[in-house]
């Protein structure tokens, strides 16, 4: 590898450890070396639930006494039943004191229950200090003040430890009466409920403290739960993350011991069943995961996610690979930026897809984001390798050095002899005024050696096809007319009938749709190409006409403009363009050698490309317009030809998938097999942008009904959805900006607004040919009258109701939760994003029955060779 290929790969390793870095930053805060005073004690493991009757057992509860046991001084407990009512026996032999408790809420005999266990336990253990006679019954409303104070009395007459009830601070407060029922005040604190930022929350835990201890000044004050939790949904400012969670434990312990107070910390173990009746926060307020495991440590620099420098070694080792290939393969024809943009691409895509690869490690995830990462992460990798095949094309298209494969119109002397020409005029249901002008221009054409002949497929009204008819026979014996009534095949029956009708000495084969208008100097500027054996078909690109001061036709005009220019270009540098069915010159016996076009693909053209490609011919692709067509005059019909051309890749795909497959499988060039398949994976994008919009909104309807059990998405696929969005457009706008600079930047909006559009239409085609193979063939009509205002919005009708239910959604999330929450706009973000599409199909379809605009026509193109 040269001296600069070495320079990309330390720059691009550098960056990427930096990024790392920055979103991974150390945090620091006061050490904690000492015993902790408290721990709540909820000794359910993973997979355990009381809700459902699944309990501990005493080896388990044994060995969670066992890892607190030198880290902490005390357990506080919650029930006497269900086993629990062992703990202080078990405690003892780890010399551990217990605040035992007694679970009340609305049912009488169990709380009776309770009350036996836990006043029996009281009499018996000497390490149980203290008692607490049930937990949040006011907050809950199980009880009664009066009725929790019948519970008080009984249990202070017949133990001699002391005895409280636990509830918030407020409701000490509220209830003043209970204090005098009590031998001590134990108040929960827990600032993140209360929306406090976690970097006050202490001083917000202490300031309380001190309320309740001037409210009750004779009576001791017990912290019975304070905490932060390490995951869960954002409350307002309150972020629940483990950097927060460490750095509060930490602080907090520090204060408590300089201020001598009693605590528990809230709590030793993640409970993931509290998930059903806390929400997501619920399942992460332990010091230890769920699998006992330490989440943080109590000295030393504190690491949102401590595993991130095995992340970034495994981003870098896996990046290292394709990035040295790719700068030892492309060093010589890629300026020095764009080998640094396409490296750093490479690693940025590797990166976050070991970042998201991650998640179930670095952090805990419910069923349900379990479930979702096992959806997204696939089809995460599929957008990411999108984003690299749209990369690698812009370092090609942008930062090329010199192009290998660049044709020009050639000039032939008047009097070299030139091969006959068939051009193939295949139409259906056709204006008989606008195929008049193509035939016209074809008997214009400065070519001493062709004939014409008129196609006519399918059209019944003899009054659409014998004014052809009649003025075919006008333009004398080189143009032949074949009215063919109800024919098979689509265009590629009609085409393959005209073949049979050819000239025996014809050599070449031109296709020419009803719309166009051609160069004079056309065929002498692109035949002589042929004179090379292994030239298969030579092609120009297809552009448009009378597009001027139309706004809606302005739009489709630049959104194909761009693939021609775009798209075709870097396709042709490695003999891999796709063959469309005008402006096209087929060698005739290579033609007849594959037996004609292909009958069952509705993109007959596209099908016959790849197939001379199969047999070893080339192609020739001149950058030049040489002939001007119309526009779709609706947007219904915009989206059929879309439709047509996306369904019509999938049956390509599926008919060919063996001869694209690595390997020799056939003659296709490893660049050829590449373009085959990755220019036409953005489609498959599409679709699963539909799929993901069907997944947000029933996502979104979880959120928003039983908000306990799901949890907004994991910022490991948001951050990337919503990126690689911008980076499509980016993508788009910047090689419009370099290889199609003769539009504005108003016209490159327009023309990704197009395309945008299409985003629904292209995702239903894909899906379709995936799982049908007989879709029919859709026309695109041409000189339709402009539909009404209603009419638009019936043409984008489901890209309405998508974009009307994405907007519910999103105001659905916005009364169900705080706007100040960091997850919501995330979400919301997503949302919109999602929307975007739809909203651009809205658009165009409205923009399409907006009377004509007096736009400016900079970018026309004229029927006339450039001197």
């Amino acid at each position: 590898m040269k001296k600069s290929g070495l320079i990309v790969l330390a720059l691009v390793i550098l960056g990427n450890l930096a990024v790392w870095a920055w979103f991974n930053p150390s945090h620091t805060e006061q050490s904690w070396t000492g015993t902790i005073r408290g721990v709540s004690f909820s000794p359910y493991l993973r997979h355990q639930n009381p809700l459902k009757g699944q309990h501990p057992d005493t080896d388990s509860i044994k060995r969670d006494l066992e890892l607190l046991q030198d880290q902490v001084g005390s357990v506080r407990t919650y029930s006497s039943t269900d086993g629990m009512e062992l703990i202080p026996h078990l405690a003892w032999d780890y010399g551990l004191r217990v605040t035992a408790g007694a679970w009340l809420d609305h049912r009488r005999e169990r709380n009776d229950a309770e009350l036996r266990n836990l006043i029996r336990n009281a009499k018996t253990h000497r390490n149980v200090d203290r008692v607490i006679v049930g937990n949040e019954a006011i907050l809950r409303g199980d009880l009664t003040v009066n009725e929790l104070i019948g519970y008080l009395r009984e249990v202070r007459k017949r133990v001699t430890v002391p005895v409280s009830t636990a509830e918030p601070w407020h409701v000490w407060l509220k209830h003043p009466e209970l204090a005098r029922e009590v031998d001590f005040i134990a108040i929960h604190v827990l600032p993140y409920w209360e929306k406090v930022p976690a970097e006050s929350a202490v001083d917000w835990v202490l300031d309380r403290y001190l309320q309740v201890r001037k409210a009750f000044p004779h009576k001791h004050v017990l912290l019975a739960e304070v905490g932060w939790p390490s995951g869960g949904n954002r409350l307002e400012v309150s972020a629940p993350t483990l950097v927060n969670q460490a750095r509060f434990v930490r602080k907090f312990l520090n204060e408590a011991n300089a201020r001598g107070l009693d605590y528990f910390i809230m709590e030793a173990f993640d409970q993931p069943w509290k998930r059903a009746i806390e929400g997501a926060a619920g399942a992460h307020w332990g010091i230890f995961t769920a699998d006992r495991a330490p989440k943080f440590p109590l000295s030393g620099p504190i690491v949102e996610v401590s595993a991130w420098p095995v992340q970034v070694i495994a981003a870098t080792l896996l990046a290292l690979f394709p990035m040295g290939w790719f700068l030892r393969r492309w060093r010589g024809r890629l300026r020095f930026g764009g080998q640094l943009f396409f490296a750093g691409l490479i690693q940025a895509a590797v990166s976050l897809a070991v970042w998201a690869a991650f998640t179930p490690v670095t952090q805990e995830l419910p069923a349900t984001a379990t479930l979702m990462w096992g959806v997204l992460f696939p089809a995460q990798l599929a957008l990411l390798a999108v984003v690299l095949i749209n990369g690698f094309e812009m370092a090609e298209l942008i930062w090329n050095r010199r192009w290998r494969r660049q044709f020009l119109p050639q000039n032939p002397p008047a009097d070299a002899p030139l091969p006959k020409v068939s051009l193939h005029l295949a139409i259906c249901n056709e204006p008989p005024e606008m195929v008049k002008l193509t035939l016209d221009s074809l008997a214009a054409l400065d070519y001493p050696n062709l004939e014409v002949l008129v196609l006519d497929n399918n059209t019944l009204d003899p009054t659409v096809w014998q004014p052809v008819q009649e003025y075919c026979a006008q333009l004398g014996p080189r143009f032949r007319f074949f009215h063919l009534g109800k024919w098979p095949g689509f265009k590629a029956g009609a085409l393959n009938f005209g073949l049979k009708q050819t000239a025996p000495d014809a050599e070449i084969i031109g296709v020419v749709d009803s719309d166009y208008l051609v160069r004079r100097d056309w065929l002498r500027a692109l035949v002589p190409y042929f004179s090379d054996e292994k030239v298969g078909f030579v092609q120009a690109p297809q552009d448009h006409r009378e597009w001027e001061g139309d706004a809606f036709k302005t739009m489709l005009n630049w959104e194909y403009t761009g693939f021609f220019h775009i798209g075709m270009v870097h396709r042709n540098e490695y003999d891999a363009i796709i063959q469309h069915g005008t402006m096209t010159l087929i060698r005739k016996s290579a033609l007849e050698g594959l037996g004609g076009w292909s009958e069952w693909c509705i993109c007959e053209d596209a099908e016959l490309g790849l197939r001379l490609y199969q047999e070893g011919y080339r192609s020739v692709y001149v950058n030049e317009t040489f002939g001007q067509g119309l526009t779709p005059d609706t947007f219904d019909g915009y989206k059929r030809q879309r439709f047509r051309w996306a369904y019509g890749a999938v049956m390509i795909l599926k008919r060919h998938w063996r001869a694209l497959l690595p390997g020799k499988t056939s003659p296709l060039t490893t660049g050829q097999r590449y373009h085959f398949v990755t220019g036409w994976l953005p489609w498959f994008a599409d679709a699963m942008h539909l799929i993901f919009t069907l997944l947000a909104l029933l996502w979104t309807a979880g959120l928003v009904a039983l908000p306990k059990y799901f949890e907004f998405p994991l910022t490991a696929f948001i951050v990337p959805t919503v990126g690689i969005f911008l980076f499509k457009l980016v993508h788009s706008l910047s090689l419009y900006h370099v290889r199609v600079s003769h539009s504005t930047w108003p016209q490159r909006l327009g023309a990704a607004v197009a395309g945008m559009s299409l985003t629904l239409t292209i995702g239903r085609a894909m899906l379709a040919g995936l799982f049908t193979s007989s879709q029919p063939f859709l026309r695109t009509p041409k000189c339709e009258s402009r539909p009404a205002l209603i009419k638009s919005v019936l043409m984008a009708r489901e890209e309405f109701l998508l974009l009307t239910a994405l907007w519910l959604a999103s105001a659905a999330v916005l009364w169900r939760y705080e706007l100040g929450n960091a997850e919501v706009l995330f979400w919301l973000g997503v949302l919109a994003v999602q929307s975007i599409p739809y909203a651009a199909a809205l658009v165009v379809s409205v923009v399409n029955v907006l009377p004509s605009l007096n736009l400016p026509g900079r970018g026309k193109l004229v029927l006339a060779r450039a001197s």
